[in-house]
């Protein structure tokens, strides 16, 4: 088992063909979360100590962080080992690199240089994978499509979507809790098992992540509830499936203070707030890996917890059960 901490913000999600379900299994249960992208993200650039002296070549090309690297020298990149071999191949010679951000592609030029131990470099620190612990959302029990993470997946340090290029599902378990408290955002720390994988991940979106569960015994002994739309949800009294301790799935209360309208600026559909002294107690309120923890009233799936006030960890964001469904559609 291999121990980790819940580094990203609170999630949730559905899956293809969850759309048409008027009833699904809210789950609340955690799971190890791995992803490969299918091509290379700048997240630093940095200096290439030479003989001569530092030089950025990247920086010099017109290189951003942020930048995700799709070619190199006419070959497609998708993954560091690939990118570096491409740059110490080269020989010092030009690389004409094609690049994108925010869905702009262009090309740039990088002269690599070679450093002080004889190794071509570009200057840049880069990203090919990502994994961690989620929480899923819910899944439909007729074809085991799953929704996970109200958010999508990004990089830590550019708040860049990470492309999906290949995911998988691993089994895994809480193991201890870092508290919030006002101004630290707290989180789960569990442990998942690499080697067993429990389903798919099959797209990365800004409202959650998609796939498939492969291993029923997840959920088979679960029962449905109702999906509810988005006029049914009122503010007041609701619960909070959640996974805080090994692989336990229990029931909070929460309430939903405030609904912003579909126009919100910020994607926003809810405030909650944590009311469950159990809860509070465990957590502080809102901790990082409880992102996609399902949200019911009334008996039915209204929507999974998103994010945590950073100043104030029993309040946070919700995305409404709605959205999730219109984004896995699409």
């Amino acid at each position: 088992m291999r121990r980790i901490v819940l580094a990203w913000w609170l999630a949730a999600a559905m899956a293809v063909g969850a759309a048409a379900a008027e009833e699904v299994i809210p789950m609340g249960r955690t799971v190890g979360i791995r992803m490969t992208s299918d091509c290379v993200l700048i997240t630093k650039l940095t200096s290439v100590e030479t003989l001569e002296g530092a030089v950025s070549p990247a920086q010099a090309a017109g290189l951003q962080e942020g930048d995700l690297i799709r070619e190199i020298g006419g070959e497609t990149v998708s993954s560091n080992d690939a990118l570096q071999q491409a740059v110490s191949m080269s020989g010092g010679q030009p690389l004409l690199i094609r690049c994108e951000q925010d869905g702009q592609s262009r090309e740039v030029t990088v002269v690599p240089a070679r450093d002080r131990d004889g190794v071509y470099r570009i200057g840049v620190i880069a990203r090919d994978s990502i994994a961690g612990i989620g929480t899923v959302t819910y899944v439909d029990p007729e074809t085991g499509d799953y929704g996970s993470l109200g958010h999508g997946i990004c990089d830590a340090d550019t708040g860049v979507l990470i492309p999906l290029g290949s995911g998988g599902l691993m089994e895994s378990s809480v193991e201890s809790v870092q508290r919030g408290e006002a101004g630290d955002p707290g989180a789960l720390q569990g442990e998942f098992d690499p080697s067993h994988e429990v389903g798919t991940v099959r797209e990365n979106t800004e409202t959650g992540i998609f796939g498939q569960f492969t291993d029923p015994a997840y959920y088979d002994s679960l029962e449905t509830v109702p999906v509810a739309h988005a006029g049914e949800v009122t503010t007041g009294e609701a619960e909070i499936l959640s996974n805080v301790s090994g692989q336990d799935v229990e029931r909070y209360t929460v309430e939903i203070t405030k609904i912003f309208d579909d126009e919100d600026a910020y994607g926003r559909s809810m405030m909650v707030r944590v009311t469950d002294e159990r809860l509070l107690s465990a957590t502080g309120g809102i901790v990082q890996g409880m992102s996609g923890s399902p949200l019911l009233q009334n008996g039915k799936l209204v929507g999974a917890v998103t994010h945590v006030l950073v100043n104030d960890p029993t309040r946070g964001y919700a995305v409404m059960i709605d959205a999730m469904l219109e984004e896995m559609e699409n």
